[in-house]
């Protein structure tokens, strides 16, 4: 299967046969919602993506038919209605087995370069490639039920491949910071300082939520640990969300992608703000 995959790069697509597309989405319990009206338009998306973009099994990670099809369907969504050009700039798909250990280099407000190692699920980086691990998202709990809706309750959706995916689209205007690229034809009427300003809000909101909670915590419980999850789980998105306003729009697109009913309860204003920029309702389908 992986071999006739390969052998159909640089043909402009990549056919994706349909046991192994019903087998991805079987999978995949949120992208159900999708495959009864937008499955002809996201695997054709797909199997372009698969033959524009070079992916590289990582850590001794197999490059299977499945991995590869998972990966393209997940990373497709948020450009459903937007169209591959829009990962434009980079060739790049990274695939390791599990988390690994990424080498960082930073200068801090002094000058001084600090180099440091840290575990990460996923990276993009700025023109180059996206960085994911397949256990991050494999064996993630399913926000989904059996006919693609939520499940309503639970820890807040994850997933690594839209959450990098994202990242890149942010990244198009120049630097991921929240603020995405707005086409005048595809997104007539909406305005970057509306944008900004929703966005603001929403951030601003959901860090103190964060910060309340973290001050709930007992003494014991260290907020980065694993202990402290079950106190995020009432959160609408991932605490790391807090992070910054580049991280907030990664992770809200995960969540509008996967568990959009939360996303929308929680931050209505944003909600809309995201299905006119990704030009699509998840709700809808």
């Amino acid at each position: 299967m992986l071999g006739r995959l390969l052998d159909s790069l640089g043909s402009g697509t990549v056919e994706i046969p349909s046991p192994l597309w019903e087998h991805v989405l079987s999978d995949l319990a949120f992208l159900r919602r999708f495959s009864a009206a937008a499955d002809p338009s996201l695997r054709e998306l797909s199997g372009r993506l698969l033959a524009t973009k070079v992916m590289t099994g990582a850590g001794g990670l197999e490059l299977t038919g499945t991995v590869q099809v998972a990966i393209a369907a997940q990373a497709c969504l948020p450009i459903l209605k937007l169209g591959i050009d829009w990962y434009r700039g980079w060739s790049g798909i990274v695939v390791y087995p599990s988390e690994y250990v990424a080498r960082r280099r930073v200068q801090d407000e002094a000058g001084l370069v600090h180099e440091y190692e840290e575990t990460a699920a996923g990276e993009a980086w700025d023109a180059g490639p996206v960085v994911v691990s397949w256990d991050a998202f494999a064996e993630a709990p399913a926000s989904g039920d059996a006919d693609g809706g939520e499940t309503h309750g639970g820890d807040p959706p994850f997933n690594v491949v839209i959450h990098e995916f994202a990242h890149k689209l942010d990244a198009l205007n120049g630097g991921a910071d929240g603020l995405p690229p707005l086409d005048r034809r595809l997104h007539a009427g909406l305005e970057h300082h509306r944008w900004r300003s929703t966005l603001e809000d929403a951030y601003q909101r959901f860090g103190a939520a964060v910060d309340l909670i973290e001050l709930q915590l007992p003494g014991d419980v260290d907020p980065e640990s694993s202990a402290a999850d079950p106190y995020y789980a009432r959160l609408p998105l991932d605490a790391y969300a807090a992070q910054d306003e580049a991280e907030f729009f990664a992770v809200s697109s995960e969540a509008f992608f996967v568990d959009p009913h939360r996303l929308r309860d929680a931050f209505p204003d944003w909600y809309e703000l995201l299905s006119r920029f990704y030009l699509l309702d998840p709700l809808s389908y």
